[in-house]
C-alpha cells in the first residue's frame, strides 16, 4: 500500500476523511484528449484535511501571516506576467524552432516561486516563529514536478544555447529574491504572483498541443518523461496534486509528455488558488 493511500485509510478511520472534497483538477482545466491521461479515484488528504476548523486562522502561511489581496493588486500581477511574456518570452523565444527553448527558459524560471516559499518557511521554523512540516513537503514536491519538466526540456535541447541558458538562468536568480521579498510581505501576493506564471505555463503548452498535434504524436517520448510518469516513484508526484484526483498519465509518445506536462502545470494553478485562503 503506498504512502499517500495508507494516511488516507487512517484519516477516514479517524472519522475526518468526510470532512473533505477537493475538486478534480480535470474539472479546473481543459483537457484536448480525455485519453492522454488517466484519473484513478484516489484523493489526496494531506493538504486540505490534515488542519481541523477550528486551527483555520493558522493553517497556512496566507491566514497566518497574509492578507487578502485587491483586485488592483491581482491585476497588477497579470500585468507584470503579460510584460514579461511580451518582452522576453515572444522576443526572444518567438518561432516554431524556439519551443523547446522556450520552455526549458519557462521550466527554469517557474520552479523559483517554491525555492523562495521553502527558504522562507525554513527561516521561520529555525526562529521558532511558525512551523508546518506539511508545506515544506508541498512545495518541494512542487519543485520536484517542475525540475522533471526541466530535465524533460533539457533532453528535448532546449538548453544548447549558450544564451537561453544565460537569460533564463539570470532571470530566475532575479525572480528568485523578488518572491523571497514577496512571500515575506504577504504570501497571498507571492502565491497569486505564481499562479498566473502557472496559468500561463498552462496556456503556453495547452497551445502547442493544438496547433502541434499530429507531429508530436509521430515523436517518441523522452527517457526522463518515462523515468518520471512511468518508472519512477509516484509518492512526490501524488503529494503536490493537493486539489486534484490524483493522476497517473500514460506515456506512449512526446504528445503524451506535453498533455501531462500541461496537467501538472494546472494542477500548480489550483494548489495556488487555494493557499491563497
Amino acid at each position: 500500500m503506498t504512502r499517500p493511500l495508507l494516511i488516507f485509510c487512517l484519516l477516514a478511520a479517524a472519522g475526518t476523511s468526510s470532512a473533505f472534497a477537493p475538486p478534480k483538477c480535470t474539472t479546473a482545466i481543459r483537457s484536448i484528449h480525455e485519453t492522454a491521461t488517466t484519473t484513478t479515484p484516489k484523493l489526496n488528504p494531506l493538504f486540505s484535511a490534515i488542519t481541523p476548523p477550528e486551527e483555520r486562522s493558522d493553517a497556512n502561511p496566507s491566514t497566518k501571516f497574509g492578507s487578502p489581496l485587491s483586485d488592483s493588486l491581482k491585476d497588477a500581477n497579470k500585468s507584470a506576467i503579460d510584460f514579461l511574456k511580451g518582452t522576453i518570452f515572444d522576443t526572444f523565444f518567438a518561432g516554431e524552432d524556439r519551443a523547446y527553448a522556450r520552455f526549458y527558459a519557462l521550466e527554469t524560471i517557474a520552479r523559483v516561486p517554491y525555492f523562495s516559499y521553502l527558504s522562507v518557511l525554513h527561516l521561520y521554523e529555525t526562529l521558532g516563529r511558525w512551523r508546518r512540516a506539511k508545506y515544506l513537503k508541498l512545495h518541494f514536491a512542487e519543485s520536484w514536478n517542475e525540475l522533471h519538466h526541466l530535465l524533460i526540456m533539457e533532453e528535448l535541447g532546449g538548453n544548447d544555447k549558450f544564451f537561453d541558458r544565460f537569460l533564463a538562468q539570470h532571470i530566475a536568480f532575479g525572480y528568485y529574491a523578488v518572491v523571497i521579498l514577496a512571500y515575506l510581505i504577504n504570501p497571498v501576493f507571492a502565491y497569486n504572483l505564481n499562479e498566473d506564471v502557472e496559468e500561463h505555463a498552462f496556456a503556453t503548452y495547452d497551445t502547442y498541443l493544438t496547433e502541434n498535434e499530429e507531429k508530436l504524436k509521430g515523436l517518441p517520448a523522452p527517457q526522463a518523461a518515462i523515468d518520471y510518469y512511468v518508472e519512477g516513484d509516484m509518492y512526490m508526484f501524488d503529494e503536490f496534486q493537493t486539489e486534484c484526483e490524483l493522476r497517473r498519465p500514460k506515456i506512449e509518445n512526446l504528445y503524451d509528455v506535453f498533455v501531462a506536462i500541461r496537467d501538472d502545470e494546472g494542477a500548480h494553478v489550483q494548489t495556488m488558488k487555494s493557499l491563497q485562503t
